[in-house]
Order: structure tokens, then C-alpha cells, then sequence
């Protein structure tokens, strides 16, 4: 066709455009069509940009924003309506008004006061906020969003990253299932090759707020030779059910589980329980999560288990780690051990050390639970019993808090106060006396006392994240050890004394941290055991190089009388986009040197690391030695495989994934993370694959959906389309959602994005007129591609070879276009519009 008007007819079209948007909001807006062909004039649906902020009556699918924050992950349908009564103090005929049902005003987050003053009409479907000083309400048809503003006054507390629970989504019904798999391959020098496979994970299933989870681990290993064999296992290690309580802040919890104390020890039940969750305070309120460190001398699999249930499994680099994802409800003893590459095994326990038991003034934290103790096994034993325990903030410095276990034959009762000393830091202390029968044994009873002290040092820039001292008494009994005795006859591990320390300092003039974690527990019937770590670390610049980095690692575990002492020390040069570094260590009279070179790629979704270097010292001779790791971050599986060769000694190979499938009511998707079946957001993108989200860590799939799996419970999140990356035939009209999820939620988020050409077309009617200025476009799924201008002119992105699209105007479709099979992007379309049926 003749394209030589083109320019002139874009102009004509933007000048229109420009008209609509510099007119004062404030008047009515009169348009002089003089601009537009004659034939047009007459031929035209602007009534709807006649007067400022003008929306037609009728029915509309809008996202609700109070005070620019959505209420609700979807679009509510907003009735507007003509107003009952217009103002007898203007001539100006009044605009509709956009009505809100109950359900919407209920998740705005109101006070309570202030939801009281809101009253409705027409059965609840039109909210009227008169009473309601300051509130604001303005319709964005184009956006699809119905805007609120209102005084912070009249909303309940919230901030950068917590909105009240009226604002909490218990997501989409939904099944999941997630998995942790580690498999290693050693070839010894002498003797036999073994294969090892490992794995844990957790499968269930959502339905409104309740959450059925399913514990599960297991292994196989296989060794080849002579005498060769096979051994497999496979355990669920518990079954429970749970939901949250957001009116009382708590969590109710059904099922096998592990008691979660901040006073007694932990052991496996099957009952309920109630507890309040921290998690559900604002996040300046809440607490921490425990953390773990020390040292592999080799690509080593560090396993952390408590009561024989793995709460984390997963390969690590040689040098110190730290295990700092652990969650922040796990309370008391963990076992850890880390599995070398070579086979050696090393040992050692770490108690989750706690702040303080101290509470808010007039606030309340306390723990219920109810049922019988149970073994590995599931069978139940021992007699049914009920403990309890809470703490009560007195005033701003002072908080109460004790608890009790009555269960038959073992009773158990504490008390303890804590004290906020202001800049001296916080103190707490609490005694528990323990009284335990036995028919052959007679009674037991003892005490065991406990003091725990931490304080920030903020003009030293330092804290002591938390020191603790703790005696038991000879006879003093925790649960699980009188069912050990009563059931087992097992008397041995009595704690006697133990000691806890965790400091922390930074040295900003000299760019260096040094860190320490102490822990020391004797016992009255057997060997002491020890674990302590120290670190330093340095960041400097040198010979013209910058940020060089230095650190010092050192580490000593004594368990069940088997020492393990190991030192790491370690240089770091930045290199191009790599870093070049120096290592030793030592472990157990060997010294170890090596030198390597590691790297990110793909925006850091990748990193691998090559060393080698020397093993030399004590009875053995040297050997060369060399290893090497690579992680992958994919939208389907987290990956990782590594490499270790040591001369005349061993060659082993091992390869680790994680990740889940989560099906639901609106699709499923495969999907990386999600350990322990947590909380996750199912995003749509209506259809269009390989949409990047998350920074790129979530690529939707040939269905349109991804999962996102680094999502923190009652917390604000906020997820959005990666543009950076977006391919150029995609355009996101809504690219950022917000979500605040209930713990173990399938949430659900629409993104808005178009995938086609981009292209002018004009549109012609069949009688040779146009379409009338203002007309929408859209496609077969109602998504607007574009609005007709003067002449029939529209631009429109988001056009799919072949597919069909309508041209609405008077509220309804009155014509459809047929797109070409192919098209050329550059080159101005002639569609005929013809006409459809009523």
C-alpha cells in the first residue's frame, strides 16, 4: 500500500494524545476535532476524555491500592456507578463512583475504630468512607487500578517490609513436593569403590490455610570387589499438619513434630501443639536463626541433624563455611557431621544458643503442647503429657517467664526473669527442677540452672551474640533422657556443666572482622567435648591491587573423645572478573597448600573454582593433589558436581541437586530451592515461556509459569520481571507484584506481558469507514493491544502471527481483524475489520 502519509497521520495522532494529557485535570476538557479528517469528525467515541477523571458506568476488573500497596495478589470485579445525589453547590455534573464491597474494605488493613465508621449500601456492595477524614479514591481504567489513599491514622501498623494481617495471603490449593539429592563416587587407590546417594526432602499438599507435610530421607550405597553390596534405607520422618492463627499471632501445629523450647530440651511426640510465632511480628521484632561453622579440607558434604531428622544436607567447598539458613524456630541441640571427600568423618555437636527469653511490655509469648512421646519408629510410649511454658513482659526492663512438663512419672518446672540492663545489654536466669520415677531406680530429682547475658558494643562496633552458663545437677533429668532410661535403660549423657560464648568485632579503620564461637560441656558419667571456631578477616590494597583479602580460619571439635583440630589460612587477588588465591591448611598433622582460581558466570547464577597444590606431614609421604567444584542455579534445579584427585591416594567424584515440582488449581511448574516444603509464589504470565523473573533465576515455562522459592513468610516480597533480560518480542505491562505470605503458602501472582510484533496498522471497516478514535484493540484473551486513532491508525505491540483480534467500542466487540501468518514489523498493515456477530 501507499505509505506516504504516514508521518503526517502519526502526528495528527500524537497531537491528540498530547491534548488529553496536558488538559487540567480539574475542568472538563473540550476537544477541537478541526486536527482530525473531516470524514472522522463525526466518527468519533471521546466521551470518555469529555471530563477529567470520567470512567463510564459498568464493570471492571482492577487491582485495589491503599496508599500505593495492593491489597489482594487479584483483581477485584469494581462496580462504578452514576452518584445517587449530585452537589447543588456546582453545576458540574458529579462523576461515577467506583464502589467497594466488604470483602474488599476488610483487606485494606483498617483499624478496627476505624472499619466501624465505615458504612455501606445496596447490601454491602458500596462502601461509604465519609466518616473517614482524608480518604481519597480515584479510578485508573488504563492501568486497571482502583487507587485509595488515606491518613495512616486510620490503617493498622505497617512498614517498608510488613503489612497487618489483614493483608496476609494463604495462597492456592496445591500439591508440592521437594527433594535434597547428594550422590559421591570414591575410588581409592587400594581397595574397594564405593557409591553413596543420599536424599531428603518433604512432599504436601495446601488447602486453604492448613499445610500436610510429609518428612522423608534416605540412602543408598553400593560397594564393588570381591565382597561386594548393597545398602539402602528409606524413612519417613514424620507426619503433621498446620496453620496459622493471625488473630492470636500463633501457629497451631497437629501431628508428629519435635518440641521447640526455650527452656527444656527437645524430643519427638505425636499430639498438638500452640505456640506463638515470632515471625508473625514486624521483622525489627522477631528473632534470629541459629548458625553453624567450621572447616572442609576437602569438597565436603555437611550433614546437620537433630533427633536423627536431617534439617540440612549439602555439598560445600574446601575451607571454613557457615551454615546460616537454617530455620529460626529450630531450638536446642544439633548434631554435625562433615563427610570428606576421602570418606573421613568428623563429628562434633552445637547447642542453639538464644537471646534471653525477654518479651514487650504487656505482651505474651508462650508454647502449649499435648501427646504422647513416640520413637523412630512411629509407635508412641510413655505415658500422654502436657507442657507449657511463656513469658510475660512486666515492663520496658523486666520479663517473667517459666513453664512445665507433667507427664506421669517425669514432671519438670521452671522459672526464670529477664532483664532489659539497658547499655550494659540483657541478662536472663532460670532455674528447672526435674522429678523422675522408677519402679527398680526409685526417684531422681535435680535441678539445673542457667544464666544468659548479650550485648551490642556499638561504639566498639562489636557484640556478644550470646554468652551462656549452665549446671545440672547429677540427677537432673531432661525428657528424652528418662525415656531413655525408663524404655532403654540407657543412664549415660548427663550434662553437667556448660559453657556458650559467640563474639563478634569489627575493626574499621584496619578493614578486619574477627569472630569467635565457643562451647564447652562436661558431663558426669563420660568425656567432655569441646567446639570452638575463630576467624579473621581482612580486606586490603597492595602493590596498585585492591580489595586483596586475607583470612585466618581455625577450628577444634572434641567429641566422644576423638579430636579433630583443623587451621585454614587464605589469600584472595581479584583477577579480571575472577579471583586468583592462596590456601594451607592444616588437619591432623597434614598441611595442605594449594593455589586455584574461581569465578561467576552467566550473572552469577554459575561459579566454579579450579585448585591444586600439595599435601605433605606426618607419617605419609607428600602427594600432589588437585579438585575442582562448579555450581549451577537453573529454573528446574539448583546444581553442583565436584572433582578431587589426590596422588596414590583417592579419586572421587560427587554431584548434588535441589529443587521441587509444585502443582496447583492454576498450573505447575518444575522449579530450584524450596527445601522443606516452604513457602513459594506460583507467577503467571498468562501463557508466554521463558519470561524472566527474579533476576533471572525463574524462567516461566512452556506453560507461562515459574515458582519462586526465595520467599520469606509474613513478609512483604516483592517480585518483579527481569527487563534487563526480557527478549525484545516481550513487553511486561506489569512487571512487579507484591506478595505476604502465611508460612508454607502456594501464592499466586499474574505479571501482565505481551509477546509479538510491534507494528502500525490501519483499521477499515467495510463500508471503506474507520473505526472510531478511541476504540480498543485486543486480543483473543481480552489483553488490550492498542487504541484507534484518526483515520484508523493504531499502534499495537504484543501482535501474534495469525491470530485474530477484536476492535471494541460502545462497551462491546463490533469488528474482529485477521492478522497475516507472516509479518514484516517495518512495513504499515491495511487490516479490514469485519463486522461480527451480535
Amino acid at each position: 500500500m501507499n505509505n506516504k502519509n504516514t508521518p503526517f497521520k502519526i502526528n495528527r495522532l500524537a497531537l491528540a494524545v498530547l491534548m488529553i494529557m496536558f488538559c487540567d485535570q480539574a475542568q472538563a476538557v473540550d476537544f477541537n476535532t478541526d486536527v482530525l479528517d473531516a470524514a472522522d469528525r463525526k466518527n468519533i467515541d471521546i466521551g470518555r476524555f469529555s471530563q477529567a477523571g470520567y470512567i463510564m458506568p459498568g464493570q471492571y476488573q482492577m487491582q485495589v491500592m491503599v496508599n500505593d500497596q495492593s491489597i489482594s495478589p487479584s483483581a477485584f470485579t469494581v462496580s462504578v456507578e452514576e452518584p445517587a445525589v449530585n452537589s447543588a453547590a456546582s453545576d458540574k455534573k458529579a462523576l461515577p463512583q467506583a464502589c467497594l464491597t466488604t470483602e474488599m474494605v476488610d483487606k485494606m488493613g483498617l483499624t478496627t475504630a476505624s472499619r466501624e465508621k465505615v458504612t455501606f449500601r445496596d447490601n454491602g456492595r458500596c462502601a461509604d468512607f465519609s466518616a473517614l477524614p482524608g480518604v481519597e479514591i480515584r479510578t485508573n481504567p488504563a492501568e486497571g487500578i482502583l487507587y485509595i489513599n488515606m491518613p495512616q491514622a486510620w490503617l493498622e501498623y505497617s512498614d517498608a517490609s510488613w503489612l497487618p494481617p489483614s493483608r496476609w495471603d494463604n495462597g492456592i490449593p496445591g500439591l508440592l513436593f521437594d527433594y535434597n539429592i547428594n550422590g559421591s563416587v570414591n575410588k581409592p587407590h587400594q581397595g574397594k569403590e564405593s557409591q553413596y546417594v543420599s536424599y531428603n526432602g518433604t512432599t504436601g499438599a495446601n488447602l486453604g490455610a492448613w499445610r500436610f507435610r510429609a518428612d522423608y530421607q534416605g540412602y543408598l550405597s553400593h560397594t564393588t570387589g570381591q565382597r561386594s553390596g548393597t545398602d539402602n534405607q528409606f524413612d519417613w520422618s514424620r507426619f503433621y499438619l498446620y496453620r496459622a492463627l493471625p488473630r492470636w499471632q500463633s501457629k497451631l501445629t497437629l501431628g508428629e513434630n519435635y518440641t521447640s523450647s526455650e527452656i527444656f530440651s527437645t524430643w519427638r511426640y505425636t499430639g498438638a501443639s500452640l505456640e506463638s510465632d515470632d515471625r508473625m511480628l514486624p521483622p525489627k521484632l522477631r528473632g534470629y536463626a541459629p548458625q553453624i561453622s567450621g572447616i572442609a579440607d576437602t569438597n565436603a558434604r555437611v550433614v546437620v541433624s537433630q533427633q536423627g531428622r536431617i534439617l540440612y544436607d549439602s555439598t560445600v567447598p574446601a575451607g571454613p563455611f557457615t551454615i546460616q539458613d537454617l530455620d529460626s524456630s529450630i531450638r536446642g541441640r544439633l548434631d554435625v557431621e562433615i563427610i570428606e571427600q576421602n570418606g573421613q568423618k568428623k563429628n562434633f555437636q552445637v547447642d542453639t544458643a538464644y537471646v534471653p527469653y525477654l518479651t514487650r511490655p504487656g505482651q505474651i509469648r508462650y508454647k502449649l503442647v499435648s501427646g504422647r512421646s513416640r520413637t523412630w519408629e512411629h509407635s508412641t510410649e510413655g505415658p500422654v503429657f502436657v507442657g507449657g511454658e511463656m513469658s510475660w513482659g512486666i515492663s520496658n526492663r523486666w520479663s517473667l517467664y517459666g513453664g512445665g512438663i507433667i507427664a506421669g512419672d517425669y514432671n519438670a518446672l521452671a522459672l526464670g526473669i529477664g532483664r532489659d540492663l539497658l547499655q550494659f545489654g540483657t541478662l536472663s536466669a532460670d532455674v528447672t527442677q526435674s522429678v523422675a520415677r522408677f519402679k527398680d531406680e526409685g526417684d531422681r530429682q535435680g535441678k539445673s540452672w542457667r544464666l544468659s547475658y548479650s550485648k551490642r558494643f556499638d561504639e566498639a562496633d562489636a557484640d556478644i551474640t550470646f554468652a551462656g552458663y549452665r549446671f545440672s545437677e547429677r540427677n537432673y533429668m531432661t525428657m528424652q533422657q528418662y525415656l531413655d532410661a525408663r524404655y532403654r535403660n540407657d543412664f549415660t549423657g548427663r550434662e553437667k556443666e556448660l559453657y556458650t560464648v559467640s563474639l563478634n568485632k569489627h575493626f574499621e579503620d584496619w578493614q578486619t572482622s574477627v569472630g569467635l564461637q565457643y562451647q564447652h560441656q562436661t558431663y558426669w558419667d563420660r568425656g567432655e567435648s569441646d567446639y570452638y571456631t575463630l576467624s579473621i578477616n581482612r580486606y586490603f590494597d597492595a602493590f596498585g591491587l585492591h580489595n586483596i583479602s586475607a583470612g585466618l580460619s581455625a577450628s577444634r571439635s572434641k567429641y566422644l573423645d576423638r579430636d579433630n583440630d583443623s587451621v585454614f589460612l587464605r589469600l584472595s587477588v581479584p583477577l579480571g572478573t575472577g579471583t586468583v588465591s592462596y590456601s594451607g591448611s592444616m588437619s591432623n598433622d597434614r598441611y595442605t597448600q594449594m593455589v586455584g582460581y574461581s569465578d561467576t558466570l552467566n550473572n552469577g547464577l554459575d561459579s566454579y573454582s579450579v585448585n591444586a597444590g600439595l599435601n605433605h606431614g606426618g607419617s605419609e609421604r607428600s602427594q600432589g593433589q588437585m579438585n575442582a567444584y562448579y555450581s549451577h542455579s537453573s529454573p528446574v534445579a539448583n546444581l553442583s558436581a565436584n572433582f578431587a584427585s589426590v596422588q596414590n591416594g583417592y579419586t572421587s567424584y560427587g554431584i548434588s541437586a535441589s529443587g521441587g515440582a509444585t502443582l496447583t488449581t492454576k498450573g505447575a511448574a518444575l522449579h530450584a530451592g524450596g527445601m522443606n516444603g516452604g513457602t513459594r509464589l506460583l507467577v503467571d504470565t498468562d501463557g508466554v515461556s521463558g519470561v524472566p523473573v527474579d533476576g533471572g533465576r525463574v524462567y516461566t515455562n512452556r506453560w507461562g509459569l515459574g515458582v519462586v522459592t526465595d520467599v520469606s513468610s509474613y513478609y512483604r516480597n516483592t517480585t518483579t520481571v527481569d527487563l534487563n533480560n526480557l527478549p525484545d518480542d516481550m513487553e511486561a505491562t506489569r512487571s512487579v507484584v507484591e506478595s505476604v505470605l502465611t508460612e508454607g503458602a502456594i501464592g499466586y501472582r499474574e505479571f501482565e506481558v505481551l509477546k509479538g510484533a510491534r507494528l502500525f496498522a490501519v483499521l477499515r471497516l467495510s463500508d471503506g469507514s474507520y473505526p472510531p478514535f478511541g476504540a480498543s484493540v485486543t486480543n483473543p484473551k481480552g489483553r488490550e493491544l492498542g487504541m484507534v486513532g484518526d483515520s484508523g491508525l493504531a499502534w499495537l505491540s504484543g501482535v501474534s502471527e495469525g491470530e485474530i483480534l477484536n476492535v471494541n467500542w460502545d462497551g462491546r466487540a463490533q469488528c474482529a481483524v485477521d492478522i497475516p501468518k507472516k509479518l514484516d514489523p517495518a512495513q504499515q498493515l491495511l487490516l479490514p475489520c469485519r463486522q461480527t456477530t451480535r
